[in-house]
């Protein structure tokens, strides 16, 4: 009797030894950070407009003379036919090219209403897209 009440004993001293935790898991499970509600979307209104057009910046770098204020038309008697012609709202662009680079020519209307004409001029070899200057580049397209 007096082993059964040993055991007794025994098994009730480490029953309060056992813990009462929630189980752990391997690899430990990371908590998700709470639900945040996202802020407050602004909208941005435009700037008061002038009637809706604003006057592109003409490029003014010397060699470019001949371009620079060139209808389409007119780059394409300077050129040849262009490669590429997108046409953007009331903008173009046109691209020409040759063995020795890739010309693109930009179009914009100086005036509301008017007949766009070249205000900007990139240039870039066609091979590896680098940036080579504007004005060898149109000497070297010209025909």
């Amino acid at each position: 009797m007096r082993n059964i009440a040993l055991v007794v004993l025994a098994s009730a001293t480490l029953s309060a030894c056992v813990s009462s935790s929630p189980p752990t898991y391997w690899p430990p499970q990371q908590q998700r950070p709470a639900a945040t509600t996202p802020p407050p979307q602004t909208q941005v209104r435009p700037a008061p407009s002038t009637g809706g057009f604003r006057a592109p910046q003409v490029m003014n770098l010397p060699g470019l003379e001949g371009v620079i204020g060139k209808n389409a038309t007119a780059l394409a008697n300077l050129f040849g036919p262009p490669r590429l012609s997108v046409r953007e709202g009331d903008a173009y662009k046109l691209q020409f090219t040759g063995e020795a680079c890739v010309l693109d020519v930009y179009l914009y209307p100086l005036a509301p209403g008017a007949e766009p004409s070249a205000t900007y001029v990139a240039a870039r070899r066609a091979s590896d897209a680098l940036d080579v200057d504007r004005a060898a580049c149109v000497r070297a397209l010209r025909r």
